[in-house]
């Protein structure tokens, strides 16, 4: 919505992580509502939007939101990619994305899933997911993985997960307690490392983030349960699923430093696990790729695009070369 237009029109926009905004306006004088002209977007006809609801642990209904093309069969054998934020109390982000709507055309699942921690619903569903109650998020993360599975939306071995900075949290948390879920994990300045980030009041952002979770330097209840959760304290050797991180050389927000000690955690434990799985044993990937800058924002460079998309299309044993035609009607490679 724009808010320096004029005030006798209210202008603003709907769309879809595959849909590109559609502009419309309402006037007040007449009392009617006026939407751009246009060519009508085949993939209102050519998908689906589905609302479902996910029962957690302790019972409460969390909402997701599915996207798939409408002419898919068997959607149990088709990849499905996962999207969790769960933080701060802002809502998941579902902007238009083109890598989506290209995923979407080449058969793929989208699920948005608005677990407790986000703003979705409110206050109250920020603050039941925050501080002493941040394992809220991770228990509706896996009801709502494993209902899909259950209403048939994939399987684990198509299964792929995805976040960006504290929803990183959430998806390495569920990579430590239910790894059969998953086969691909993808994060973007992913917060890894929440109790020595946090122990360490000498970073730049350590005080502002007290009321999201919890300040364990002076608080041993919070020092406790930060550690029942934080990705990188409950790295084990087990099989986890392939992972790929792309993380900032100067990123404020998220320090470099916990992201490549978890990585080299992780790894360890990768390698530990499988000296011990026998012959024929497929370890899986663990990637870590750091650009240059720093202002922890999503920026949509082709180069890391390409970069996630191919990884998780060759973790899961998938040609490709029709995303990436079909992502070409939508940016210039």
């Amino acid at each position: 919505m724009d808010t320096n237009s004029d005030p006798k029109n209210c202008p603003f926009q709907l769309c879809s992580p595959i849909r590109p905004p559609k502009y419309y306006t309402y006037k007040f004088a007449e009392g009617k509502l006026f939407e751009e002209t246009g060519h009508e977007d085949p993939i209102t006809k050519t998908s689906r939007v589905l609302r479902l609801e996910a029962k957690s642990k302790d019972g409460r209904s969390v909402p997701m939101t599915i996207f798939h093309k409408t002419d898919s069969e068997d959607l149990q054998k088709k990849p499905l990619l996962v999207h969790v934020y769960g933080a701060y109390g802002m809502d998941l982000k579902m902007n238009f994305r083109p890598e989506r709507r290209a995923l979407v055309d080449d058969g793929w699942i989208l699920a948005y899933c608005h677990v407790r921690g986000g703003g979705e619903l409110g206050l109250q569903w920020h603050a039941d997911g925050r501080l002493t109650k941040k394992l809220n998020g991770l228990a509706d993360l896996e009801a709502c993985i494993k209902t899909l599975h259950d209403q048939g939306f994939s399987q684990p071995s198509l299964t792929t997960l995805t976040a960006f900075s504290a929803g990183g949290v959430l998806v390495g948390a569920l990579c430590n307690s239910n790894p059969e879920l998953l086969r691909a994990v993808t994060m973007e300045a992913p917060f890894l490392d929440v109790l020595n980030t946090m122990m360490d009041t000498t970073l730049p952002l350590t005080l502002e983030e007290l009321e999201e979770w919890g300040n364990p330097s002076s608080d041993e209840k919070h020092k406790n349960y930060i550690k029942r959760y934080c990705p990188y304290q409950n790295i084990k050797p087990q099989h986890y699923p392939s992972v790929h991180i792309t993380a900032y050389e100067n990123d404020e927000r998220v320090p470099l430093k916990g992201i490549v000690n978890y990585t080299e955690k992780l790894k360890e434990a990768v390698t530990e696990h499988a000296k011990d799985s026998g012959e024929g044993y497929q370890a899986p990937n663990i990637i870590l790729d750091i650009q240059p800058g720093g202002n922890h924002v999503i920026e949509d460079s082709h180069k890391k695009i390409t970069a996630q998309i191919k990884f998780l299309y060759e973790e899961l044993g998938l040609d490709s070369t029709g995303v990436f035609e079909t992502l070409k009607k939508y940016v210039k490679f």
